[in-house]
């Protein structure tokens, strides 16, 4: 099958789930016609995945790696508060990998979730790949004129929330670098005996793990590997205008808390004891050594949302949405570039030690 075959099979697919009633045309011509709405902002987003980068191929299922290409640029859709609608994606795929059902198994992982929120796939292009699979995801959504959530909203008083646990990605990714392997069906592969990684520190127990502890790795390979996007959680914030601030947690809780702190001009304190750690994480660490706490503050791609709400808003918070909660963590303050974090009596400055592009290695 050519690259012109497989474009008409997925053009196909995508006519017969018609998501959206307004884009006019889509796959097959030179570029897609939405038709746009009075008093609604367009919100746009582009993320990159980048093999050997963003994810490793052998430990990566396609079907999975087409939901991470959608999901992570859901996140940001939902962060705006907007409701997403439209999606795009470009393709960059090896000649050795375009002859296997790679693809067909990732467009079935990317259309599944785009089904699951009423996503029109709306166009891409696919090019042959010299050097790795490169996936570069893009989603338009709408919001009310004047009511996306920006990272700059928040004020001194204005209450941090966080959706989900924190953690578990993290926790994933080194699970995949010790050797651990999965599918949406389990795990497939135990980390590697006597291996050890960046959480594993010396004299950490690496015996066989129980039934129990093999449940906790899948869930935690899952948690990297096929993130669920707050979809509903960033509309309801954002519809309801509840959130002052927002920002989907992608590189870590400290950096990503950093940044709103800096687009707002404010500082904040957030408590240890209140931040929503992945109870898989828990279970873990005694006989793996892994630190929850460091997971938690520093681990990206949990792709959830960090958001404030003024005092007199957090009586109208929902306490779940789409069956997710949300946990207080703490409180922004007016001493800009300040972040702490505190532990009952002890408070200390917490740096910005998330994932970061081009970081040189320590």
């Amino acid at each position: 099958m050519n690259e012109f075959d497989f474009i008409q099979s997925l053009r196909e697919q995508v006519r017969l789930r018609k998501h959206s009633p307004r884009l006019v045309t889509g796959i097959g011509d030179d570029a897609s016609l939405i038709t746009q709405a009075a008093n609604r902002n367009l919100v746009v987003t582009t993320d990159l995945l980048i093999e050997g980068v963003d994810f490793y191929r052998d430990a990566t299922p396609p079907r999975l790696l087409g939901h991470k290409a959608l999901a992570v640029s859901l996140s940001d859709i939902a962060a705006m508060g907007a409701r997403p609608f439209w999606s795009f994606v470009a393709f960059g795929i090896p000649a050795d990998v375009w002859k296997t059902d790679f693809k067909d198994s990732f467009f079935a992982g990317y259309l599944a979730l785009a089904d699951q929120y009423g996503v029109s796939l709306a166009g891409g292009d696919i090019s042959e790949s010299k050097a790795g699979i490169v996936v570069d995801s893009i989603v338009l959504g709408e919001v009310a004129d004047r009511a996306a959530v920006l990272r700059s909203g928040a004020s001194a008083g204005d209450q941090i929330y966080a959706t989900g646990t924190l953690g578990g990605a993290a926790a994933g990714l080194k699970l995949i670098e010790m050797g651990a392997r999965g599918d949406e069906n389990g795990m497939t592969s135990l980390p590697r005996p006597g291996t050890r990684s960046p959480i594993v520190t010396e004299g950490a127990q690496t015996d066989p793990p129980t039934g129990s502890e093999i449940k906790a790795i899948e869930n935690l390979l899952l948690r990297q590997l096929r993130p669920s996007p707050r979809v509903g959680w960033g509309i309801v914030l954002g519809e309801q205008r509840l959130a002052t601030a927002m920002i989907d947690i992608s590189d870590g809780l400290s950096s990503d808390l950093s940044h709103l702190c800096a687009e707002s001009n404010a500082g904040a304190l957030i408590q240890s004891g209140q931040i929503p750690i992945d109870q898989d994480v828990i279970r873990l660490c005694g006989r793996r050594a892994l630190d929850p706490l460091a997971l938690a503050l520093h681990g990206g791609e949990d792709f959830e949302l960090l958001f404030t709400v003024r005092p007199e808003d957090v009586a109208r918070l929902p306490k779940r949405v789409d069956g997710v909660s949300v946990s207080h963590i703490g409180e922004v303050t007016d001493e800009p570039g300040s972040i702490k974090i505190a532990e009952k009596n002890r408070c200390w400055d917490l740096p910005a030690e998330g994932f970061e592009h081009f970081a040189e290695s320590k």
